[in-house]
């Protein structure tokens, strides 16, 4: 007889254990421990009481036999429409469904305790085995369709992580969804929401057992959405800020994502940033912008390779200048003789842009030619 799935396993595990702890008293048995340690019956509800039928539907899901455990509940629920045991009905019909594979039927049931009966004891139960299956999803589970896993199922599970937030916030299970919806953001490359979210767990949990690992992940949100020197820079800033306020609070997590060199890599691309847009302004007729920009990538990143390429650039930028602002420019051959040597050589704009282009850089501040950022 072939296994059940390992997904299967993954849910039915939590949802087994749940049955004979976690369930309202009045339907189930009640044990003691007797004076040699041993557990002992206490009281049971009787056979043919609704209680008792229905914690021997339970028994049968127990039992592995969730198909009678369907039929004997759905046969109480239709008997029992106002009991006030008919939360506790709809959980183990939900539970039944999941352990016959349908999953996303069960969400149905759970969904309908959640909202009728937000005051039950089931309703924490629902909302937990919601959140079970969200996680199945949203680690790439498909739900069934014509009885094929076949329909991707991530949106369901966001919205599963959004309600369980919404509807117990400041919980447990609250922090494991905001977590949860924050990697799925992350593995779905979605980095701008998953920043936000990161940074929305780091305020509202900040004792949390995962905060390193939202740390970290949210530095590695902001690096994403950089897409490069002729894009908006505001990812790069913020993962700056992050690292150097990770090397400060927390130096050993720091050292071992090697945050010191994150910062000079991030500090490289923001003096690229620099020498692309003075490339915009030369080449589009502003040579008084460009010089400006170059004078403010050499004065802010004076050891970059940027700047390297700027003061090679600089003399083609200082012929277009008038007299006037040639006046209260740096002195450019001091700085080049400093940087570049006694032999600095001198590029045109042209042989800058192939220069950027054959090492994969961009030369202009957007896709389209616009405006730089």
């Amino acid at each position: 007889m072939p296994s059940r799935p390992r997904w299967t396993r993954h849910l039915l595990g939590p949802l087994l254990i749940a049955l004979t702890t976690g369930v309202p008293a009045v339907a189930q048995q009640s044990f003691q421990l007797d004076d040699s340690d041993n557990w002992e019956l206490e009281s049971a509800p009787k056979p043919n009481t609704p209680e008792g039928r229905l914690a021997s539907a339970r028994r049968f899901l127990a039992q592995g036999r969730p198909d009678r455990t369907l039929n004997l509940v759905q046969r109480w629920i239709d008997r029992n429409p106002r009991s006030p045991l008919l939360p506790e009905a709809m959980v183990l019909k939900g539970d039944a469904l999941v352990a016959l594979n349908d999953e996303y039927e069960a969400l149905y049931e759970y969904e309908y305790v959640v909202r009728r009966y937000p005051s039950s004891p089931s309703f924490t139960t629902a909302s937990a085995r919601e959140y079970d299956i969200a996680v199945q999803y949203a680690h790439g589970m498909r739900r069934k369709l014509w009885g094929l896993r076949i329909v991707d199922a991530s949106e369901e599970a966001e919205e599963i992580f959004i309600r369980i937030q919404e509807r117990l916030p400041g919980s447990q299970l609250a922090e494991q969804a905001g977590l949860q919806l924050a990697d799925l953001y992350f593995r779905q490359r979605r980095m701008g929401l998953a920043s936000d979210m990161y940074a929305l767990f780091i305020k509202k949990y900040p004792r949390s057992s995962s905060l390193d690992l939202a740390r970290r992940r949210l530095i590695y949100a902001n690096l994403a959405t950089f897409k490069g020197p002729e894009f908006d820079a505001v990812g790069l800033l913020e993962a700056k800020a992050q690292l150097r306020q990770l090397i400060a609070s927390h130096p050993a997590e720091a050292e071992r994502i090697g945050a010191r060199a994150l910062i000079m890599r991030l500090t490289e691309s923001e003096a690229q940033k620099l020498l692309v847009t003075a490339l915009w302004y030369e080449r589009y007729g502003d040579p008084i912008a460009a010089e400006f920009t170059i004078r403010n990538l050499v004065e802010r990143y004076p050891e970059s390779g940027a700047c390297v390429r700027a003061l090679e650039f600089i003399p083609t930028v200082l012929a277009q200048l008038p007299t006037h602002v040639l006046d209260g420019a740096p002195d450019y051959e001091i700085l080049r003789h400093a940087i570049l040597g006694v032999d600095g050589r001198t590029i045109d704009t042209e042989e800058l842009e192939q220069q950027m282009q054959d090492a994969g850089e961009a030369t202009t501040p957007d896709q389209s030619g616009g405006q730089p950022s």
